[in-house]
């Protein structure tokens, strides 16, 4: 089932206020079994901006939805252009301290798994292991006829071939990884099919007005079953796809704790909301359970 996508949401009254007290997402990492649910919130830091929070891409730019890349030859050529320049940009990107947090739990056993609305790849980049990539991933290219899956650099490298001397300036890059170019900057784009059987290429991404394939959801529902409570790092919940998450865990019962700086649609779900930086949050948190956290630097040793 496709829905009409949910772009924004606008807080209501009653919901409770944020706060800076770290004990209790202290407190329920030390009990452990706790299931990250984390969103372009976590990204941030690494230079990727968010979609609502403040300068939020939003804003600026109306997000490729499944109808009209799916109907539309013209959205196609706009949305690979802006992508194939995108791409490289979002390549640089590299897990901040609110990622290597995030691996740095899991490594020693506090987590029960890792949902990620994100498809920039950084908590894989960062260490952290079997990753559930709720909205899909970037890496990869399908092709709507036939099924066939790609890596991204191989269609890169196509369009490149196909586009040499295609270097726009962006004024933007967006957390789905499109820069921000003028209907005048992607006059010309050439798109290319499917090297299988010529049919439509679209990354592995679910764009919105795009339903999340159901054995992907029923999956992570069960993760939340599983789980001992929800930390949700740096989403606004404004999408169903994630809210549902914190929905079904409250309804159970389990603890719902948030840490994000703006409201949520979430909030009245959760037993606290941390209006603090992911990266400030989640580095105070492992300090004060005694958890090290690897520098920058000692990260892309490892890589």
């Amino acid at each position: 089932m496709r829905m009409r996508p949910t772009l924004n949401w606008t807080p209501t009254e009653g919901l409770p206020p944020g706060t800076t007290d770290l004990e209790p997402v202290a407190g329920a990492l030390g009990i452990g079994g706790v299931l990250v649910l984390s969103g372009a919130g976590i990204s941030t830091e690494s230079g990727i901006p968010d979609y609502r929070g403040e300068g939020g891409s939003l804003s600026r730019h109306t997000p490729m939805t499944y109808q009209d890349f799916t109907t539309s030859a013209q959205a196609r050529r706009r949305y690979w252009a802006r992508s194939h320049l995108g791409w490289r940009t979002f390549g640089r990107a590299r897990p901040n301290a609110g990622h290597r947090a995030v691996t740095a739990f899991g490594r020693l056993g506090l987590l029960s798994g890792v949902i990620t609305q994100n498809v920039d790849g950084l908590h894989q980049a960062a260490g952290s292991e079997g990753v559930v990539e709720l909205h899909g991933s970037l890496e990869r290219v399908a092709c709507l006829s036939c099924g066939a899956f790609s890596p991204r650099r191989e269609l890169a490298r196509r369009l490149q071939e196909a586009n040499a001397g295609f270097e726009p300036v962006a004024s933007a890059i967006n957390p789905d990884g499109d820069a921000d170019l003028t209907d005048e900057q992607v006059e010309g784009f050439r798109v290319v099919p499917c090297a299988v059987c010529g049919g439509i290429l679209k990354p592995d991404v679910v764009f919105f007005g795009e339903a999340v394939p159901p054995p992907r959801v029923e999956h992570c529902r069960q993760l939340v079953r599983e789980a001992s409570s929800l930390l949700v790092l740096g989403s606004s919940l404004t999408v169903m796809s994630g809210l549902r998450f914190v929905r079904q865990a409250a309804q159970t019962g389990k603890p719902v704790l948030i840490v994000n700086r703006d409201p949520t649609r979430g909030d009245r779900h959760a037993v606290t909301r941390v209006a603090l930086p992911l990266g400030t949050a989640l580095t105070a948190v492992a300090g004060r359970l005694g958890i090290p956290i690897d520098d920058e630097a000692t990260a892309r040793a490892k890589e």
